[in-house]
């Protein structure tokens, strides 16, 4: 008995076209805000990974030699890929470029709900203008399309990783230790940080930092803080420019959380970071995450950084719509998936198909979907079978109907039926009246 492997799964009609209609829905988002579709391969070098992350990142790839023994892995993102396309073009693109890409990665990990092993990404980056006003538009971009989705009750958590840096490096501390002291913040080990030799009042003001909890107005009892000790803080300068950039541009997320703390990525990002949360997911809600950061200095193209980007959990946004839409009771899990032009069953009965097919050709000319009963069945199988296929009308032609000129077309919901001529243009009419 053949098996799917573990952490992949098949995609059934309706599954499929809820996630495509939630890409088209990304699209046009996209398309919105000026970003440009690209693509990479699905298999890239394995360098690509490990000079973006370490070597120890290969445990979790599907990293494999080919016939010339060159290293190869499944991507297990798309940011790298996407940077590895434009310094191959030696940063000749236009400045600033916006990207957005979509596409199945793998990564080696624990399989579970909200987890695979191969998954989709949805993201975008930004190229060639650092500044708050795009680290605002990015972070718009997002929050629009979970918006778009229908997402409810999300969390839109913002920090800087500027701001920590700059406390740090104003506390004599460099290279390891920083990103030492970023770990223990991240995990709120307070006690550690006095373990490490950081001074304990320091430590007092990195916990009042932590313990802020609010939106832009918490920058200011920051700022206040850092002042306390000594710092002046670009990083957080900028950070108040970026959120009252995001405010202009229409941001609203339900719940709006500053984080001066936040220490994701500590030797990729560099400036705004931000994540997406949902509690539907739990303890692992986050569904989008990203931020400012550098990564082409490792093609040689440092004066490209730093960028801009995020990568969206397309599989856990549609897993927690799918969580919210069953406990308010909705049908319709992403919006629009329902919508388009009803679906035609034509089942032909005791006639030559031919006499059909040039009716079934003009309609689906006009765009009118159409599906043809393939099968010389009895009406009852066929409609069953019409039924079956999520069509929402039929239309049985038969001798008398060619004989006519007229056909009777049924709405299957209810049985509403509806007469009209046997013509492309009458039967359209009459499907869009119905």
């Amino acid at each position: 008995m053949f098996e799917r492997a573990r952490g992949t799964r098949d995609f059934g009609p309706a599954e499929m076209g809820r996630r495509l209609a939630f890409e088209r829905m990304c699209e046009e988002v996209a398309s919105c805000y000026g970003f440009q579709r690209v693509a990479t391969p699905t298999f890239e070098r394995l360098e690509l990974f490990t000079a973006k992350s370490g070597t120890s990142v290969v445990d979790q790839l599907y990293a494999f030699k080919d016939r010339s023994d060159r290293d190869l892995t499944l991507r297990p993102e798309l940011t790298a890929p996407v940077m590895r396309m434009i310094a191959e073009q030696k940063g000749q693109i236009p400045k600033p470029a916006r990207y957005s890409y979509f596409g199945s990665c793998f990564r080696y990990e624990e399989s579970k709900r909200g987890r695979y092993r191969e998954f989709w990404q949805y993201g975008c980056e930004v190229i060639g203008a650092p500044s708050p006003l795009t680290e605002a538009e990015v972070v718009a971009f997002a929050c629009a399309i979970v918006e778009a989705a229908g997402l409810e009750g999300w969390q839109l958590k913002i920090g800087n990783v500027g701001v920590l840096n700059d406390i740090l490096s104003n506390l004599g501390l460099e290279g390891d230790a920083v990103g030492d002291a970023m770990r223990l913040l991240d995990k709120g080990d307070f006690a550690g940080l006095v373990d490490s030799g950081i001074d304990s009042a320091a430590v007092t003001n990195l916990q009042s930092l932590a313990q802020l909890n609010g939106g832009i107005e918490t920058l200011a009892s920051a700022r206040e803080i850092i002042t306390s000790m000594g710092v002046e803080s670009g990083a957080l300068d900028q950070l108040e420019e970026m959120l009252n950039n995001l405010s202009s541009l229409g941001a609203n997320p339900p719940s709006l959380v500053v984080d001066l703390t936040v220490a994701r990525g500590l030797d990729y990002y560099t400036g705004m970071v931000f994540e997406i949360m949902v509690d539907e997911l739990g303890g692992e809600g986050q569904v989008c995450g990203g931020g400012s950061y550098k990564l082409f200095h490792l093609f040689g193209l440092d004066e490209l950084d730093p960028c801009c980007g995020f990568g969206l959990g397309f599989d856990r946004v549609l897993l927690a719509l799918e969580i919210q839409a069953e406990k308010s009771g909705r049908s319709e899990v992403v919006p629009g998936e329902d919508s388009g032009a009803a679906t035609l069953a034509v089942i032909p009965f005791k006639v030559d198909v031919s006499q059909v097919l040039t009716i079934v050709s003009e309609l689906r000319a006009t765009g009118q979907p159409v599906l043809l009963e393939l099968r010389e069945r009895n009406i009852g199988k066929s409609m069953a079978w019409a039924n079956n296929t999520g069509a929402q009308l039929a239309m049985v032609v038969g001798p008398r109907d060619i004989e006519s000129g007229q056909v009777t077309i049924k709405r299957l919901s209810d049985g509403v039926e509806a007469n009209c001529e046997m013509s492309a243009e009458a039967i359209s009419q009459t499907i869009s009246s119905m």
